[in-house]
């Protein structure tokens, strides 16, 4: 096989006709096996992802060609991710570690932060921001990188996420601006308020992760479930938010397939879901002032969660 099997296109297209002949899923960063297989071969070779095309005919030693046959067989049989396999994934244009102690950074909230999330933020000021159920970290971080004025804090229930959250704080070398902290949600924060808070939780159904791939067997069930309906943790968020909202303050949350179950639970309160380039993705942006003039309703529904 490695004498068949010499450059980086031989790679990248062996493993992509490998991983569509074995009905992987791509759920994790990329929809396709050969963004998949791109991911795998040049972040194994410590190679940029924007990697001149000039180099695809290059050829990997022995030893190279053995490793990446081998990964290309554990993302088949094992069903790693292959952010796990290699360690790293990309999010808002910015590098992150990856590993089992949090799920692989994925969100439509990149497109927002790296376009300034206009129009929701415009003649706001914003000078603290809040990543709530952090994770890996990259919400918040990436927040603060492209944004140099703001401070930004990151909070998580599980030590094993925020491990990895303050080693991507380093990594990206934002120490100065981004704090980790634990906490079950809002409830360490007493007294802390913010201009913005954005939050990427929970929100898997269980009878939606009893039916999920293999694939997603590998991260943490903590950082997926939410409940039958997946808005365990949403209604949390929702009730507590303006308690940490400064007066003109925005929350922004990603609740997925579970939209049209926050719709059908609150009918009446005034969501603005929001639109990415592929279309709606299950994310609502609502001001401080409309979570308190629905609080009653909102506190009730999240009540009956506790």
């Amino acid at each position: 096989m490695t004498d068949a099997l010499t450059t980086l296109l031989d790679f990248i297209r062996y493993a992509a006709s490998r991983f569509d002949a074995a009905g992987l899923t791509f759920g994790h960063s990329h929809d396709n096996a050969l963004d998949e297989a791109t991911h795998l071969v040049l972040a194994s070779l410590h190679l940029p992802p924007d990697l001149p095309p000039t180099y695809a005919l290059a050829h990997l030693t022995q030893a190279e060609r053995l490793h990446l046959l081998a990964l290309i067989e554990r993302r088949i049989s094992e069903r790693i991710p292959v952010a796990y396999l290699v360690g790293e994934a990309w999010f808002a244009g910015l590098k992150f570690k990856s590993d089992a102690r949090a799920l692989v950074p994925r969100s439509p909230i990149a497109e927002l932060i790296e376009n300034g999330f206009v129009p929701w933020l415009d003649g706001r000021e914003v000078t603290r921001a809040l990543d709530l159920c952090a994770g890996s970290g990259c919400i918040g971080i990436a927040m603060a990188a492209h944004n140099p004025d703001w401070q930004v804090d990151l909070v998580d229930i599980s030590d094993a996420a925020l491990a990895l959250a303050r080693e991507n704080i380093v990594f990206q070398h934002v120490e100065d601006r981004v704090h980790a902290l634990k906490s079950d949600l809002f409830a360490a924060l007493a007294g802390q308020r913010y201009d913005l808070i954005v939050s990427n939780p929970p929100y898997v159904t269980e009878a939606e992760y009893a039916a999920m791939p293999g694939e997603y067997a590998h991260e943490p069930r903590l950082g997926l479930t939410a409940g039958k309906d997946g808005l365990d943790m949403a209604l949390r968020i929702l009730s507590d938010a303006p308690a940490h909202l400064n007066p003109d303050g925005l929350l922004i949350v990603e609740v997925g397939e579970s939209e049209r179950a926050l719709g059908q639970l609150l009918p009446k309160l005034p969501l603005v879901w929001l639109d990415f380039k592929v279309g709606p993705m299950g994310v609502f942006a609502i001001e401080r002032t409309t979570l308190l003039e629905h609080a009653a309703v909102i506190r009730s529904a999240a009540a009956a969660r506790r």
